[in-house]
């Protein structure tokens, strides 16, 4: 990461990670893990996390996939073939594998859940991706 890249970052109210292109959104002070794809040049955010914040959910691990499940069985639609899964880092300072998806996945996850927080996020991811297309 260049240093004019590690400013710039640092001056909008970014936290940094570490070195690599993943750090920490923030939503209404609640985090999002997300990580920069620089070769397609768009952001990849951690689902649990979004999930999270949409439903207050103690368990948003399960949440997501029991919501995977009525999607399926109500859309056909299958969720894990169109999220990825990336190595963010979680709670316990480890690496691990989290479904992570793009904004455009991520609008469609969260029409599926039901909140009054959907709109104010997809307000913010919004702002998110305008700031990649200004920089």
């Amino acid at each position: 990461m260049l240093i004019s890249d590690f400013l710039k970052l640092f001056l909008t109210g970014r936290k940094l990670l570490n070195m690599t292109n993943q750090n920490i959104k923030l939503f209404e002070s609640k985090k999002v893990r997300s990580h920069w794809d620089a070769e397609k040049e768009i952001w990849y955010f951690s689902i649990i996390d979004v999930v999270e914040i949409l439903t207050n959910s103690i368990n948003p691990r399960d949440y997501w996939f029991k919501m995977k499940v009525r999607v399926k069985t109500e859309d056909g639609l299958e969720l894990s073939t169109i999220c990825r899964q990336l190595k963010l880092q979680a709670t316990d300072g480890k690496m691990r594998e989290t479904d992570v998806a793009d904004t455009e996945i991520l609008l469609r996850i969260i029409q599926s859940i039901p909140s009054p927080k959907a709109e104010p996020f997809k307000q913010w991811l919004a702002k998110e991706k305008a700031e990649v297309i200004k920089n």
